[in-house]
């Protein structure tokens, strides 16, 4: 081969060599900038998501704090100056039945979303409603259903007991400290309400204490 084709050919293939090396170059441009791209939208996202959901958290509290606000109609309360809150041993002849506040035993039933099937000491569960505990009580009026779909609602919420009484005069009746509803259904858009409002609710004199590793029933 002759030099002026030795030359030619080494130019051909310094020639072929630059192509590749451009094309090399132009896909990792193409490459980067699909990474960059990406990387945006997902950031993009990301951030749209966390503005969502803190926007939704803000709402939710929102929307709780105006129902804590708003009263529960129909509902009695009393004085909760007037409620004593000594520790007693013996029994208690309480003004409203079931009670909703008062002198109490030094045990308080456990309420850690706790459904008991037999009554329960008044005084027990009182010391309850004293930690921020929403009591559920029924007798024999109410239907079947009702007892069911409340003990559902009641196991998956803390600080709430569940409990008959037999001798109260509504068929469904929920107490909080200082406070007391009647209803004739667990469907009652109140009951929602009420364990928003009073489920360690601003009328708890002890917030925060435990309602767990309490008393357990008879």
């Amino acid at each position: 081969m002759s030099k002026t084709s030795k030359k030619a050919a080494a130019a051909g293939r310094k020639e072929r060599i630059e192509a590749l090396r451009r094309a090399e170059q132009a896909r990792e441009r193409r490459n980067r900038v699909i990474t960059l791209t990406l990387s945006t939208v997902i950031v993009a996202g990301l951030i749209g998501w966390g503005v969502y959901a803190i926007n939704s958290a803000n709402e939710k509290e929102e929307r709780q704090a105006a129902e804590e606000k708003k009263p529960v109609r129909g509902e009695k309360s009393w004085d909760a100056k007037k409620l004593t809150q000594n520790h007693v041993k013996e029994a208690v002849d309480y003004p409203m039945n079931p009670p909703v506040g008062g002198d109490h035993h030094q045990a308080w039933m456990t309420c850690d979303g706790t459904v008991y099937t037999k009554a329960v000491a008044n005084e027990n569960a009182v010391h309850s409603l004293e930690h921020g505990a929403v009591w559920v009580t029924y007798n024999t009026k109410a239907a079947e259903a009702d007892v069911k779909a409340l003990a559902d609602k009641v196991s998956r919420t803390p600080y709430t007991l569940m409990s008959p009484v037999e001798d109260q005069s509504g068929a469904i009746m929920l107490s909080a400290w200082g406070h007391q509803l009647t209803v004739d259904e667990a469907s009652d858009a109140r009951v929602e309400q009420f364990f928003t409002k009073y489920v360690q609710g601003a009328q708890t004199p002890e917030p925060g204490a435990a309602c767990a590793n309490g008393l357990t029933g008879a």
